[in-house]
């Protein structure tokens, strides 16, 4: 028996974003008081302006590069002009899992502990998301407790720019509600910004803005699934006046599983999250930056001081993760065999439907085979494509396929658009083989869903953002501050004895955590005495990087720029590095001569 939609489908739904965005896009921070001037000048010599916020514009100028904008804009009361950097979307799909029957906890909560600690629903926590938009189609949230705001450019908060942002969502807070998924922090307050279209492109100065919208939405915790590769001082200054303000923000690694920074994650202001599997090892995606060192004592080499906000600082489960998805954007596959329901995933661009028949092993499926007419097929992986496995299947009249992995774990597999299969068509394990193999009959069905699949760093950062909503609920004398040390302090090792580029301080366990808060209480993030500002302005020779500190006791200091001494200067509050054509990121410190007591790092690009 057989029932087939003929419609196909591509499971790939995580979304591989291959857009592209305009690279004449600037950011102009101007003086208190003029933004008004520097704006009607900008639109008066041809600029586009696209967002704003306090301090800044971003606008594009259409075929102009960075210099001739500065040419152009040559006013006074402009303080820098810099690239507006994209940011995008990190995450891939897996499509597998069927929680329509009942609520189905995700691996990440049994493994982050997040099952043993109750959320406070009555304190006020709220995590704000900036992604591409929530589905309001999606029953498994606490609507009431939701809110959002709109833009211009991506549309109304509360319809989906593409599944990703409904599935960080549904990881960070889906309701305990007795069907779906449940989150991290079931129910929380969120405030959704979207900044991201089907497209998946933004840009640093979105996300500066977000990061206002925000605050004044009364947000504790911020959560950026995305990324980009070039720090943006726009950016990193909004998201350093929201931790100033007590807030935590965090933010995807990245998913390339190489030793590259991305941003905003690489902000020392930014809590950077790495991703771990079911098995506590680590995501082979998860990206590994190493983190700033710097040196002090005599020589500036006796004493290493490591810089552990500038890497991975924790992970926690991102690899299959389960969530919430926009209404039928994705599948659901689910097989059984003699009545024993077995895991698997729908092909993609495989047709919907349900089959129920008798088993029938077809070998590699290499050729067509008559004997299994009217039944499912079993086939080996290897030799020849997944579509002519499957086409073959359907010409000796099979009515469903079954493809077995050759190697450990399950098929994650394609049929390519260009398929003209009718029938459904599912991958399994290599673990399931023998079972498979000793079952009489099999139910195979792939049904549209609200519910799937998707791996990334993205998936593990909403996991984290969630935990700490949870933890901070428990304990609202804390900062976030406090959170984020607590976070690091009770993490369990996974990795390489101690911290780890790859884990950080390990993997997330939040009732360790709050029984860290019960025992050491908050305040127990070290205070940083020494506050340093950083500014850009061009002389005759060349960029000068202006710093500013105070809170330094000692008579002098170490003016540190990419770790290295650069000078022992008087401590006298104010310091000029010069720098002939600079390009890049510069990244600032001063520490108390000779000693470890340091400011917190600032950072100053150029382009």
């Amino acid at each position: 028996m057989k029932t087939i939609n003929k419609t196909l489908i591509a499971l790939g739904v995580g979304m591989a974003f291959t857009a592209t965005a305009a690279d004449d896009r600037y950011i102009i921070q101007v003086e208190d008081g003029h933004k008004g001037v520097v704006k009607a000048l900008a639109k008066k010599l041809g600029g586009d302006i696209k967002t704003e916020g306090n301090g800044f514009l971003a606008a594009t100028f259409s075929g102009k590069d960075l210099e001739q904008v500065k040419g152009l804009l040559n006013n006074p009361h402009i303080k820098l002009i810099e690239e507006d950097a994209k940011r995008q979307l990190l995450s891939y799909s897996d499509d597998i899992g069927d929680p329509r029957q009942t609520q189905v906890t995700p691996y990440a909560v049994y493994q982050s502990q997040a099952n043993q600690l109750t959320l406070q629903a009555n304190t006020g926590m709220k995590v704000c998301v900036i992604d591409s938009g929530l589905d309001r189609s999606n029953q498994d949230f606490l609507w009431q407790n939701i809110t959002g705001d709109n833009d211009s450019g991506t549309g109304n908060w509360d319809e989906h720019g593409g599944p990703h942002g409904t599935h960080v969502a549904g990881t960070v807070g889906a309701a305990d509600n007795g069907f779906g998924v449940v989150g991290m922090a079931p129910g929380v307050d969120m405030h959704i910004i979207k900044v991201f279209n089907a497209d998946g492109w933004g840009y640093s100065s979105d996300l500066a803005v977000a990061t206002e919208k925000c605050a004044t939405a009364g947000a504790n915790i911020i959560n950026m699934s995305l990324g980009g590769g070039r720090p943006n001082s726009t950016e990193e200054n909004a998201f350093k006046e929201f931790i100033k303000n007590g807030g935590l923000v965090v933010a995807a690694a990245g998913n390339d599983g190489n030793n590259v920074r991305t941003y905003p994650a690489g902000y020392e202001s930014v809590m950077m999250v790495g991703a771990n599997d079911a098995n506590n090892d680590i995501a082979a995606f998860s990206q590994f930056p190493a983190c700033t060192t710097i040196y002090t004592g005599k020589g500036k080499k006796n004493s290493e001081q490591i810089i552990d906000t500038t890497c991975v600082e924790v992970t926690a489960g991102g690899v299959s993760t389960l969530s919430t998805y926009p209404a039928d954007m994705t599948v659901v596959s689910v097989l059984s065999a003699d009545g024993q329901v077995i895991g698997s995933s729908g092909m993609g661009f495989s047709s919907l439907g349900s089959a129920a028949g008798e088993t029938y092993f077809m070998g590699l499926g290499d050729s067509v085979d008559t004997n299994a007419d009217g039944k499912i097929c079993l086939i080996d992986r290897g030799v020849i494509s997944f579509n002519d496995k499957v086409m073959n299947c359907e010409a000796s009249g099979g009515i469903a396929a079954v493809i077995t992995n050759n190697v450990d774990g399950m098929v994650y597999g394609t049929l390519g658009e260009e398929t003209t299969s009718t029938i459904p068509a599912i991958g399994t394990a290599l673990a399931d083989r023998d079972a498979l193999h000793a079952a009489a009959t099999m139910n195979v069905e792939i049904t549209p869903s609200d519910y799937g699949f998707m791996s990334g760093t993205s998936m593990a950062t909403p996991a984290v953002a969630g935990l700490a909503a949870l933890l901070w609920s428990n304990h609202t004398d804390c900062t976030g501050a406090d959170i984020r040390d607590a976070l690091k302090q009770s993490a369990f090792d996974a990795g390489a004895s101690g911290r780890d580029d790859y884990f950080g301080y390990g993997i997330v366990k939040i009732a360790d955590a709050h029984e860290y808060l019960l025992n050491k209480g908050c305040e127990a993030a070290p205070i940083v005495d020494i506050q340093l500002s950083t500014s850009v302005s061009s002389g005759k020779r060349g960029e000068k990087v202006e710093l500013n500190w105070s809170g330094a006791t000692s008579r002098k200091v170490d003016v540190y720029r990419n770790g290295v001494v650069i000078s022992a200067t008087g401590n006298d509050g104010s310091y000029t590095d010069t720098l002939s054509n600079p390009y890049g990121m510069y990244t600032y410190q001063v520490c108390e001569q000779g000693s470890a007591t340091c400011s917190d790092l600032s950072s100053v690009s150029f382009n």
